[in-house]
């Protein structure tokens, strides 16, 4: 976790005061361990996503993920946020206004799933933009970039075809990923998703 993050959570509602760790269902107090630890149940529950994929209906299904991959973790696994998020100076969408991104999001995936399944294109457009909106909405706490991911890898898979934003065996795609998240580069983000799923189909 980037230390650029700031999180306006007077209360402690997720970590704890002594260790400055987030509060987790292992009652873990030691940042590495704790980073093995979570690395490892994420891993093996998305596992299972590629086995037993969830399928995308609207913006609950990204929370459904979520609470999938972090449930053995956190206790607040698939629940929205209740702190404010910023990265860089930059905050990202107030929970104030939660409902009305949702119902937005709900909008794109329901504009993707019309469109047809060969027009790789019009696909890699849409699933930018809901990346890009995904993304600033940050609706978790912690576990935003792997939920996202996923959500996008499986919204891909109903197309037929195959999208990892996170290779292990390419450094710079996930680089690129980066980039384009960070910086709300949606140029980057679509060469990048275009690139991935046009030669995956081939």
């Amino acid at each position: 976790m980037s230390n650029s993050y700031k999180y306006i959570d007077p209360d402690f509602t997720y970590t704890d005061p002594k260790t400055g760790l987030l509060r987790n269902l292992q009652d873990i107090t030691d940042s590495d361990v704790l980073l093995f630890v979570e690395s490892g149940a994420v891993t093996k529950r998305l596992q299972e996503l590629y086995e037993n994929p969830i399928k995308i209906k609207e913006i609950d299904s990204l929370f459904e993920i979520h609470r999938h991959l972090f449930q053995d973790i956190y206790v607040w696994a698939g629940k929205k946020r209740i702190v404010e998020i910023s990265k860089d100076g930059k905050q990202f969408f107030p929970i104030s206004h939660f409902d009305n991104a949702f119902r937005y999001i709900d909008q794109l995936i329901a504009e993707f799933k019309k469109i047809p399944k060969d027009n790789n294109k019009l696909l890699a457009e849409k699933l930018t933009e809901i990346l890009d909106n995904v993304n600033y909405l940050h609706p978790f706490r912690e576990g935003n970039g792997r939920t996202q991911r996923e959500f996008l890898r499986l919204l891909a898979l109903e197309k037929g075809l195959t999208l990892n934003l996170n290779p292990p065996d390419n450094k710079s795609v996930y680089e690129r990923y980066m980039k384009g998240t960070i910086e709300s580069d949606v140029g980057t983000l679509t060469e990048l998703i275009f690139e991935l799923i046009d030669r995956d189909e081939k």
